[in-house]
């Protein structure tokens, strides 16, 4: 199989990166500068507003917009010591209190929290017979005013803020430095026991400072001694840095900022198994050089600067796919077709059979193709960057068989995915429900903006609707004693129909209560829009 990255950063507004596959696009990211992204980022904060209803602080963290910071997302240092103060020491791991070692020692970890994203789960998990700690309620833990050092760990979306975290992590190449962990461990995507065996040996061996932790992310399967040793000696320079400003810096205030989304995704997604690099610009291509010279030398070779005069993602025939991908409708091979929908929190699914048909029975069509559909949903799903919860409406079986091979093939298709996911059995209405971690708004909802016409809802009221409800308006403006004059202003269309089929009842309402109606109509506003004035005889405007 043959895998290359495409990175297009021709246009300065936006950059693009795809991984193909034999042809296939199968992840794809972009970026755009006009976009802010703090995912990744960390500041030092304060507390704005407390809301004990919800268990959760509001942080100015100087960005404009407060981010929202959760009870179960604040690591036990802040109610230890109540809270965090830049007058006491901070400690080589970055506290102002080591945490003590409660959690447990084995490999329980994640995917070594690549672009700043927490293990909460993981975190939440301690040795058996040892009892959790419980946290108080938040309004016990801050006050006001109170600083806080947290990293942003999902973007905002709609007038949500971003959400927060106090659980810190860094990620390199091979390592993750998360200061409130305490020990070392093995990202849980590394499932061979020797691996997780030797990597724990060899992150001894290096023997990091007391009280910071790290976890091996799956990068770091195959890497030498040497490699991690440079990695982990990076993540400490690089924390101590950190730790300075912190000391010296009053909040709210930036105090580390993720990499640019080239060095970034070639940190986090670049394996082995990529043949090539492709960049077609002389900067990008220049800063991937030197990034990749330092941390992995060994595929430095890899690495193309795309010099021809057709435009890469034209030439490797991805710009049309990738029109496609926010459409409604996703064909699949051989007949049949997804049919995928949005809202704020939740995505919904449909697989449709369409014209697809197999030589066995109706229940071996619908197996086949919903084998097919669940591939596909995993890659849309990575390509259209949804999250939040997912509810795929498969094709009816009865055979309970075919309905476990199906999640079995759901859960396959996920398992590249960077994003956390997690997926339920078939309900008995043969739906297959599903959660995908949300980072940043989804690649549609940063592409397109809201149509003003319809406010998103994707629907607009025909001309005769709105007809109908102005004379309504009409009839109940025209209750005024003192008007002689109404003016109507409406959509084009809304106009012309109501001066060609509704003439006779404004004649009607002109007559009845000896008074005037203007129709006028306008092409620069929604099909929805009306505004209706009303005058007296001195031509004095009357509220309405």
């Amino acid at each position: 199989m043959k895998q290359e990255m495409l990175i297009n950063v021709a246009q300065p507004e936006e950059c693009r990166i795809a991984i193909v596959e034999d042809g296939q696009l199968e992840e794809l990211y972009v970026e755009r500068s006009s976009q802010d992204n703090y995912v990744g980022n960390i500041y030092k904060g304060k507390i704005v507003n407390l809301e004990p209803s919800i268990q959760a602080a509001f942080v100015d963290f100087g960005v404009g917009r407060n981010g929202f910071l959760h009870i179960s997302d604040v690591e036990s240092q802040y109610f230890r010591q109540g809270g965090f103060d830049p007058n006491k020491p901070i400690q080589p791991d970055g506290t102002q209190n080591p945490p003590k070692q409660e959690r447990s020692s084995s490999d329980d970890s994640n995917n070594g929290g690549g672009n700043g994203r927490t293990q909460t789960a993981t975190r939440n998990k301690v040795r058996p017979g040892v009892r959790p700690r419980i946290k108080p309620p938040i309004q016990d833990i801050f006050r006001r005013g109170d600083e806080v050092l947290v990293q942003v760990i999902k973007e905002g979306i709609g007038t949500k803020g971003p959400t927060l975290s106090t659980y810190i992590s860094i990620p390199g190449r091979y390592l993750v430095l998360m200061p409130a962990l305490g020990r070392i461990g093995v990202s849980r995507k590394i499932e061979d026991d020797d691996d997780r065996r030797r990597l724990r040996d060899i992150l001894r061996e290096l023997n990091p400072p007391k009280g910071v932790g790290f976890i091996v992310r799956t990068a770091g399967t195959d890497r030498t001694k040497k490699e991690l040793s440079r990695d982990l000696a990076y993540l400490l320079r690089l924390w101590k840095v950190i730790v300075r400003r912190i000391k010296k810096m009053p909040g709210p205030i930036d105090i580390y900022e993720e990499s640019d989304m080239i060095i970034r995704t070639i940190r986090d997604t670049f394996t082995s198994d990529v043949d090539s690099i492709h960049i077609d610009e002389p900067g990008a291509y220049e800063r991937a050089k030197e990034f990749l010279q330092v941390v992995m030398p060994r595929y430095a070779n890899r690495l193309h600067l795309y010099e021809g005069k057709e435009p890469l993602f034209h030439k490797y025939q991805l710009d049309e796919e990738i029109s496609r991908i926010n459409q409604r409708q996703v064909p699949l091979k051989g007949g049949g077709s997804l049919v995928i929908d949005q809202t704020e929190a939740l995505v919904a699914i449909d697989v449709n059979s369409g014209s697809f048909r197999t030589s066995g029975s109706a229940e071996d069509s619908a197996f086949k193709l919903n084998q097919i559909a669940a591939k596909e949903i995993a890659r849309q799903l990575r390509l259209r960057d949804l999250g939040g919860v997912v509810v795929n409406d498969f094709i009816d079986m009865r055979r309970e068989r075919y309905r476990r091979t199906v999640e079995h093939t759901l859960r396959d298709a996920v398992k590249r995915d960077r994003a956390r996911t997690k997926i339920l059995r078939t309900s008995p209405f043969g739906l297959i429900e599903m959660t995908r971690q949300r980072i940043r708004p989804s690649l549609k909802r940063s592409v397109y903006k809201e149509c003003p016409g319809c406010t998103g809802a994707g629907l607009v009221k025909s001309a005769e609707s709105m007809a109908i409800e102005v004379i309504r308006k009409l009839i109940m403006t025209a209750q005024q004693e003192r008007a002689t004059k109404i003016t109507v202003t409406v959509e084009e269309e809304v106009s012309k129909y109501l001066n060609n089929r509704k003439r006779r009842e404004l004649a009607n309402l002109e007559d009845e209560h000896n008074m005037t109606v203007m129709v006028h109509g306008r092409e620069d506003v929604s099909p929805e829009f009306y505004k209706i004035e009303c005058e007296d005889s001195s031509g004095r405007e009357i509220r309405i």
